[in-house]
């Protein structure tokens, strides 16, 4: 394996990747129109509307934007032509981290040595793997920052779980989950909340030990809920369910970017527990916003909900610096109303149909 170089990027720029189901427009039922649809995607564009795991899902991609104006002009631009794309595929488009009743038999894998790869290697656990995320890339200037960041942000991913969940139904079941997709992934290696990494020559020696014990190369096939990405001069954050709605998927990396600010900034940090973290990720998975989110400095324990207000009022400084109020007004919705998943339970309980409740959802994305 070569060295791990860390490819500085310009401090606090923005990428955005977002996972969307492709749906049959009559049934809503997954279909496998991907390779169809990313025939279409121009030249220009190839880079930015992309092939993922399974031929029933695209991967938007922005390109490196300099502010938050930049990163929601892209993802409406492409969210659109994506839109259009589809259409003249005869599918339609569903955001949200797992389609209700899909059957996992009804997926395939997109063409590609390394998904073929992956999936000998997964077995029953991958085949279970049709989920969508939200990712979400900040750029920092070197790796000692990168390292930083990655350690401190750590107490704060089940806070932006908890603000996205959008999987709470799976296979025809209510799983009385919130991300039900947070559940599947501890079947696969190298995820969840990663350890302390201290340093650049530890998370190199991790990566090195992990590459020759598993004939990986680099860092594609380690699916931390954060990690540092030396190809791009970035800190990843991966916990993310997909929101359902535009507005709230820009609030997210708004706030995301708020805190990479904040935390690059500060000379210390207190890391509790590992068991704490992932206690507080639980808890985000199974009750959303109503779970309980322990802070162990100092020592308290209250609702997600609280949790975000607090975390919100903590960035004022940094949102001001940014200029990015307007984009984080949502936050304070999805507080009041709930995510996507609190939608996705109601219109369940009121129409007793899947499909009911995709049509509404699909209406209100862009609202």
């Amino acid at each position: 394996m070569e060295p791990l170089i860390f490819q500085p990027s310009e401090p606090f720029t923005i990428g955005v990747e977002l996972e969307i189901q492709l749906l049959d427009p009559v049934t809503l039922d997954l279909t496998l129109q991907a390779p169809k649809l990313l025939e279409k995607v121009e030249p220009a564009l190839q880079g930015q509307i992309k092939a993922e795991f399974i031929q029933s899902m695209v991967e938007i991609c922005t390109p490196v934007c300099q502010n938050m104006t930049e990163a929601a002009d892209n993802l409406s631009f492409l969210g659109k032509h994506l839109e259009a794309l589809a259409s003249e595929c005869g599918c339609v488009l569903f955001a949200s981290s797992l389609h209700p009743y899909a059957r996992i038999s009804d997926r395939k894998i997109s063409p590609g040595t390394r998904y073929s790869e992956i999936m000998e290697d997964l077995q029953l656990a991958g085949r279970r793997m049709i989920t969508q995320a939200l990712h979400v890339h900040i750029g920092l200037p070197d790796q000692h920052t990168a390292i930083q960041v990655c350690d401190a942000i750590r107490p704060y991913l089940p806070l932006f779980l908890a603000l996205t969940t959008s999987s709470p139904f799976f296979d025809n079941e209510d799983t009385g989950f919130h991300s039900y997709r947070s559940n599947l992934f501890p079947c696969l290696p190298r995820t969840g909340i990663p350890d302390t990494l201290g340093n650049w020559d530890n998370f190199q020696k991790l990566v090195l030990i992990l590459n020759q014990a598993t004939l990986l190369n680099g860092i594609k096939e380690i699916w931390w809920d954060v990690r540092p990405h030396p190809d791009f001069g970035t800190i990843e954050i991966r916990i993310c369910d997909l929101p359902s709605n535009f507005n709230q998927i820009i609030s997210m990396v708004a706030l995301i970017q708020a805190l990479v600010v904040k935390l690059a900034g500060s000379r210390t940090h207190d890391f509790p527990a590992r068991e704490i973290m992932m206690h507080n990720k639980w808890n985000a998975a199974r009750y959303g916003l109503d779970g309980t989110f322990i802070n162990a400095h100092p020592g308290r324990h209250f609702t997600f909900r609280k949790g975000t207000q607090d975390l919100l009022d903590s960035l004022s400084p940094q949102i001001k610096e940014l200029g990015t109020e307007k984009y984080l007004k949502p936050i304070n919705e999805i507080i009041d109303h709930g995510t996507s998943a609190d939608r996705q339970k109601k219109l369940y309980a009121q129409h007793g149909d899947f499909r009911e409740m995709i049509y509404t959802m699909q209406r209100e994305f862009w609202k």
